[in-house]
């Protein structure tokens, strides 16, 4: 078998239906567009979710929540990968260029310092937020933590 002996299962494919083609293939005359009406002429669309002059389901549909546009949206990095930097790359302090650089965040990111995971390097961490657990853990270590 080579690329050039290659085609599909028997019957997994179909002739195409081709429209306009005369009275006798079926589908001529007015090409399955019906009579007059823009829909019968070129170059027509209709809106996405329009609904033929119906109420269209988005519109009935009642509007709930709240999108807060203010919403600060953080990049959760975790104690155990905190750990494994420490012990591969062996860092003593953590900021914002050394995640970048092993590709843990991207420049745009707000970091938040998460608690999962076991730290017993001592590391100095600077993020722009730390949960309850990983602040603790990380003094405990004997690091210490910079909110930036």
């Amino acid at each position: 078998m080579n690329l050039s002996n290659l085609k599909p299962a028997e019957g997994s494919t179909k002739n195409r239906k081709r429209i306009g083609r005369g009275t006798g293939s079926g589908r001529g005359g007015t090409s399955t567009r019906g009579h007059k009406g823009a829909g019968s002429r070129s170059g027509t669309s209709t809106k996405v979710g329009f609904e033929g002059g119906q109420m269209p389901l988005q519109r009935r549909l009642p509007k709930v929540g709240f999108k807060n546009p203010n919403r600060v949206e953080y990049n959760g990095i975790n104690l155990d990968t905190l750990q494994q930097l420490a012990d591969t790359y062996s860092v003593s302090s953590i900021n914002f260029d050394t995640l970048k650089e092993h590709g843990l965040v991207s420049k745009n990111d707000v970091v938040k310092i998460l608690g999962r995971g076991t730290l017993t390097a001592k590391i100095d961490v600077q993020a722009h937020a730390f949960s309850a657990t990983a602040q603790k853990a990380i003094e405990a270590a004997g690091g210490s933590i910079v909110k930036l």
